[in-house]
């Protein structure tokens, strides 16, 4: 195999065009000279036919979840129904320009006004908070929305707050949402059953905390028995509850995370409601806030009157914009259309699969690796090879070894309280048959580290890049063809 990456620029011929454009027809218009190039583009000669046999071979390279089984924990990367995609195609939302809304056009995206409107109260029914907004980007810059209303909530009534509580085994972008809006951290470790350690929380919780963040179920997959208890806790010091809901694939339609007593909440659709995750995207994060909450939300709120949509008034105490429009609008009528396709007992229905799956893995495969929680999960399961490390094989190298075998690698490293951790999500679209040959592939790999662990470093092997020095590709980053 030949160590050069053929690149579309290789493929150029001079002179060799895609289209002929025909003469022009209307007069010619200077431009500022300020807004021309000094030299024209350095871009490929190419026909058509060459740039879309390029493009396809490409796609061809990479793993998706269309081709190959995804099992990334925390990120439930489950199979987006092509019904979505064909309703999110049609013309009559495709071809409505975004700022439509800020040039009082409301009359003709009355049906883009409606979807929106509908996502909001399903979710709102959901998740048992009173309102949402789909304004935020992806769960990130979700967060970023509800600790900034929580702040706001706090400023409003004088409170002077210091800290955000969060588990040791959060998402880092919890503390890092925290930070950003002025808050310091105090972190709570987690107890012997991989839930937050409900006594030394108690000890860590004053009045000078503006919230807690927890991810439920957390990380670990465990559901914390205690969760109430710590939402009424909170309370008691009028401090807010924050649901990180990446995990919500796990309890939609089961439980709602309004009626344990949290304030807000994110919702990652392209993880819980089947839209494009990742590079197939863009992301996007509604964020759900109860009646304490509301008056913070950010502008762009839809109100109905008379049968007809329209901008409401944006309330004096709200945060203001966020982002432009309504966030990602194509991934929340993606979302809309799932939820519609499977109605209410298909949402609670997809749950359970969920971690029926994910409790199949871990009873399939606690012989073979170090089970640092042990017991029932919920929609994802934690092992650890820290044995096997012992022998000179990681969970980085099992990870490299699955891709050789059509699966992509479970999450490693993450939880970053487990020790060579691999954390694995099969999600509830994936049949027996493809977990059993994903679980017997794992095992496999247990017995060639018993029996020959040197060979996982020439893992993968059948991939255009093989073991690439991930040191190096950080430390010398070249995305540049020259």
């Amino acid at each position: 195999m030949s160590s050069k990456t053929i690149t579309i620029f290789d493929k150029s011929v001079e002179g060799r065009k895609g289209i002929n454009l025909p003469s022009f027809d209307v007069p010619k218009k200077s431009l500022d000279k300020k807004y021309i190039r000094e030299q024209k583009a350095n871009l490929p000669k190419l026909s058509e036919f060459d740039v879309v046999r390029h493009y396809t071979n490409l796609s061809n390279k990479n793993f998706s979840i269309d081709k190959n089984f995804y099992p990334l924990g925390s990120c439930t990367m489950k199979y987006n129904p092509k019904v979505a995609e064909r309703v999110a195609s049609f013309e009559g939302f495709t071809s409505i320009h975004p700022h439509t809304v800020t040039n009082g056009m409301d009359d003709d995206i009355q049906g883009c006004f409606q979807t929106i409107d509908m996502l909001e109260k399903t979710l709102c029914e959901i998740t048992g908070m009173k309102a949402f907004t789909t304004s935020p980007q992806a769960g990130a810059h979700g967060e970023m929305l509800g600790i900034m209303m929580i702040d706001k909530y706090h400023k409003s009534k004088g409170n002077k707050r210091k800290y955000i509580i969060v588990p040791d085994s959060s998402h880092g972008t919890n503390p890092a949402t925290a930070a950003m809006v002025g808050y310091d951290v105090i972190t709570i470790k987690s107890d012997e059953n991989g839930a937050m350690d409900f006594e030394a929380f108690k000890e860590k919780m004053n009045e000078d905390v503006a919230a807690v963040m927890l991810t439920v179920p957390n990380t670990l997959g465990i559901f914390n028995k205690k969760i109430k208890d710590i939402c009424d806790l909170a309370h008691s010091y009028d401090a807010m509850m924050y649901y990180d809901g990446a995990n919500m694939n796990a309890i939609m339609g089961v439980v709602r995370p309004g009626d344990i007593g949290f304030d807000v909440i994110h919702i990652n659709v392209h993880k819980t409601f089947a839209t494009p995750h990742g590079g197939g995207g863009p992301g996007s994060g509604p964020v759900g806030v109860n009646e304490k909450l509301i008056p913070f939300l950010p502008d762009l709120r839809i109100k109905k009157s008379n049968n007809r949509y329209f901008i409401d008034d944006i309330p004096k105490n709200s945060i203001g914009k966020i982002s432009p429009f309504f966030g990602n609008f194509g991934i929340s009528l993606r979302a809309i259309v799932y939820i519609l396709t499977l109605g209410a007992n298909g949402v609670k229905n997809s749950s359970s699969k969920a971690v029926l799956n994910a409790n199949y893995i871990r009873v399939r495969l606690k012989d073979y690796f170090d089970v640092p929680y042990d017991g029932a999960c919920m929609h994802e399961c934690v092992f650890s090879a820290k044995t096997l490390a012992k022998n000179g094989v990681t969970a980085m190298d099992i990870a490299k070894y699955l891709l050789d075998f059509g699966m992509h690698s479970p999450t490693v490293y993450f939880p970053l309280i487990v020790k060579e951790a691999i954390m694995i999500e099969p999600t509830e679209t994936e049949n027996k048959q493809t977990i059993d040959m994903f679980c017997d592939r794992m095992i496999k790999a247990v017995e060639l580290a018993k029996t020959n662990p040197q060979e996982f470093k020439s893992y993968p092997k059948t991939l255009g890049v093989c073991r690439a020095d991930d040191t190096r590709a950080i430390k010398n980053l070249d995305v540049c063809y020259c």
